[in-house]
């Protein structure tokens, strides 16, 4: 027969006397609730002013953007210029060369604010593209550790970029804080600086919210952020030329230089029965400006040199970067366009190229 079970004894609370009991929790409840109506009430204060007149569209908050020390502000991107297709299109084309650079340490960014805030993508890809290493720690939890080592990779940032002439739009506590737009800014930098093999959209500007605390209250500012201009402003080429002209201030002429271009390249690439008609898309490859090279300056290109039919974005680049290597071995300075943007299809830096060899080669029959 088996015993009943012990029960534990049952402490019993100790009883308050009534007007004690009830005024505490009366006074309790009351400050619980003002807490949470000041809570509220900032919130609201906040959405109120986002939510002006003057803005475009609802802003989508989070609580703590409305909650603010005096002084203090915060940015947030208009929800309709998250939508622009510029926008995407920057973002996905960052991220996908984020991946490719750093495919080979298995790191895979799908998130550009929640993926690079901490540092620790930022120092991969720094010490991929400038093939050095960086003296931080490899991984680090706490806020202050990740603080450190953000420190530490924007100053190697810093330095390789303010001698050219970079305006600096981020720092550790923008980037530490998941604030896209300097995320932005800081890598559409080093795509530039680091000739990154992609076209990034030109002219993407976007909407920002601009939220201060000033006096007890909050105070909202529209104002447009700049992303990218032109390529050629991006990477600093701010000196302008005869296509700039051209370009900008006598697009009827176009056509003649074109067709006087066409005249030259047939010419010679004619001795090889080939034939170029559309000066944009031809020589996108690279095949017929390396051909071209070898045909002015009478000698054969061996084959296994280029690729003769290309297929890849990274083949095609290849093409372009050797034929711009036998422009220099024939005393031609450096190109001012980028092998990348012959294969985008740039009509300008194709032009540019082009109206070099020109210049060097028109009176070789």
């Amino acid at each position: 027969m088996s015993s009943a079970p012990l029960r534990s004894p049952t402490l019993r609370p100790h009883r308050m006397k009534k007007d004690e009991s009830f005024l505490g929790k009366l006074g309790g409840t009351l400050a619980r609730k003002k807490k949470a109506k000041e809570v509220s009430d900032l919130q609201e204060e906040g959405k109120n002013a986002i939510n002006a007149p003057m803005s475009p569209a609802t802003i989508d908050i989070h609580p703590e953007d409305t909650l603010l020390e005096e002084n203090e502000e915060r940015t947030m991107i208009d929800p309709n210029s998250k939508e622009d297709s510029k926008f995407k299109e920057l973002i996905k084309v960052l991220i996908d060369w984020i991946n490719d650079v750093l495919v080979e340490e298995r790191i895979i960014v799908k998130h550009l604010e929640e993926d690079l805030y901490d540092g620790q993508v930022l120092q991969k890809l720094l010490e991929k593209l400038a093939d050095r290493k960086l003296n931080v720690a490899e991984v680090t939890q706490s806020e202050i550790g990740q603080k450190q080592k953000l420190q530490t990779v924007l100053e190697a940032v810093h330095d390789l970029l303010r001698p050219h002439g970079w305006t600096i739009k981020w720092n550790v506590d923008s980037i530490h804080g998941k604030n896209l737009i300097s995320i932005l800014h800081l890598l559409v930098a080093l795509a530039m600086h680091f000739r990154a093999p992609i076209r990034l959209p030109e002219h993407v500007s976007v909407q920002v919210v601009v939220v201060r605390k000033r006096e007890g209250l909050l105070q909202t500012a529209h104002v447009t952020e700049e992303l990218t201009t032109t390529t050629e402003m991006m990477m600093g080429r701010f000196e302008r030329d005869a296509f700039d002209t051209l370009f900008d201030h006598a697009p009827d002429k176009l056509s003649v230089v074109k067709k006087s271009l066409i005249t030259f390249v047939n010419k010679h690439l004619n001795k090889l029965n080939l034939e170029v008609t559309e000066l944009e898309t031809q020589f996108a490859d690279g095949v017929y400006l390396v051909l071209l090279m070898g045909l002015l300056e009478d000698y054969f290109v061996p084959l296994h040199n280029f690729y003769l039919t290309p297929e890849s974005f990274d083949q095609k680049v290849h093409n372009v970067s050797f034929a711009f290597e036998l422009m220099q071995d024939g005393g031609l300075k450096k190109p001012k366009a980028r092998p990348e943007d012959v294969v985008n299809l740039d009509l300008k830096s194709t032009l540019r190229v082009l109206y070099n060899l020109f210049t060097k080669y028109k009176n070789v029959e």
